[in-house]
């Protein structure tokens, strides 16, 4: 019996979702007289199994996971975290296993659930009613205000400002290639200057009203309010519930009392710190990054209000009253909560025994 392997890597530094390119063939006999011959076999059809099984035992699988999930500072390796290579020597040095491949390493740690070689920022709001400022919100998008179901004439905003739109003008103009890779857009540009973008969305109506300003700012957000209060449904309406974050322009200190004045029949309600994932008209922001504003190629200021403004009415066009398939309740911020409450109270632990020590 003869076999031959061959294995090679898209990437020795982190295991993906795609499998090595590799093959393991094993010929044996097949037949006898006329039709006697070999017959070849993958032996990755038989034998291999997805975390590596089929190769290694289980205990030299649990030391390259557990090696994998170590911050490399207990090493005291400069490193924030460990390459495939670098799992590969300390296998080697500990004498954990004699020899092994890249290719098993990486198929180990592809199939299983952790993945230490990935992460994501996070953040925790300071706020200390978090979930009660957050349900209230929460509340108002499922249509209930203190309890109570709202009623047909009153309207819940989602309003916020995105800073610093540019106007990027490239060097060469961007053009399309049929080799597969997709349009081209020069890296360097000029910059022709940029604007804020205020918009307003009514949560149940579907509908972005939007302005362009050479900047944020109390007085800029203040138009925005104007612009929408003094038009129908909402001038006449019961009560017109203003969802903001804690922006310059919307304090939860100053502006309740602001728009209060400005409009009797309007309320405004601040989301806690760090909880503009909560703000729905962030929603429709990165649509419009993602939809019209990427990639940002615009000859002058002109060009890109046109664009704002062009968009927002498109957006209403398309959905057609139809607002965002928005789940997420005050019951799911509850479960949320419980489940990094152990997390955090480990974290302000060791802060305050870092603190006294």
């Amino acid at each position: 019996m003869r076999v031959w392997r061959s294995c090679s890597m898209r990437s020795l530094r982190f295991p993906t979702r795609s499998w090595p390119r590799g093959s393991a063939f094993t010929e044996t006999p097949l037949g006898s007289g006329a039709n006697a011959g070999v017959k070849t076999v993958s032996i990755f059809k038989t034998n291999r199994a997805q975390d590596g099984r089929g190769f290694s035992p289980p205990r030299l699988i649990t030391s390259i996971k557990s090696i994998a999930c170590e911050l490399p500072a207990k090493r005291d390796e400069p490193l924030s975290r460990l390459f495939i290579p670098d799992i590969h020597r300390i296998l080697i040095a500990e004498r954990l296993v004699d020899s092994i491949s890249f290719s098993t390493i990486w198929r180990i740690l592809d199939a299983d659930a952790i993945k230490p070689w990935r992460h994501r920022s996070w953040i925790w709001s300071r706020d200390p009613l978090f979930a009660e400022r957050a349900g209230v919100v929460l509340d108002l998008y499922e249509r209930r205000w203190n309890g109570r179901r709202l009623h047909s004439n009153e309207f819940v905003i989602s309003a916020d400002e995105k800073t610093s739109i540019q106007a990027r003008r490239r060097l060469h103009g961007s053009d399309l290639r049929a080799n597969g890779r997709g349009q081209h857009v020069e890296h360097e540009y000029e910059r022709g200057g940029a604007w804020a973008y205020l918009a307003a969305l009514d949560v149940h109506r579907a509908r972005v009203y939007g302005r362009v300003e050479q900047s944020n700012g109390i007085k800029a957000f203040d138009r925005l309010v104007q612009q929408v209060m003094s038009r129908e449904p909402y001038r006449s309406a019961r009560r017109v519930f203003w969802i903001v974050d804690q922006g310059s322009s919307h304090r939860p200190t100053t502006f309740p009392q602001r728009l209060r004045r400005q409009f009797l029949n309007a309320t405004g309600v601040t989301l806690p710190v760090h909880a503009s994932w909560l703000n729905q008209v962030e929603i429709f922001f990165s649509i419009l990054q993602r939809k019209a504003l990427t990639p940002n190629d615009f000859p002058n200021l002109d060009a890109v209000r046109e664009r704002l403004h062009g968009f927002a009415n498109r957006f209403n066009t398309d959905r057609k009253g139809k607002p965002f398939d928005w789940k997420f309740t005050r019951h799911d911020l509850h479960d949320l909560l419980e489940r990094y409450s152990d997390r955090v109270l480990t974290s302000e632990a060791r802060r305050a025994y870092r603190d006294t020590g």
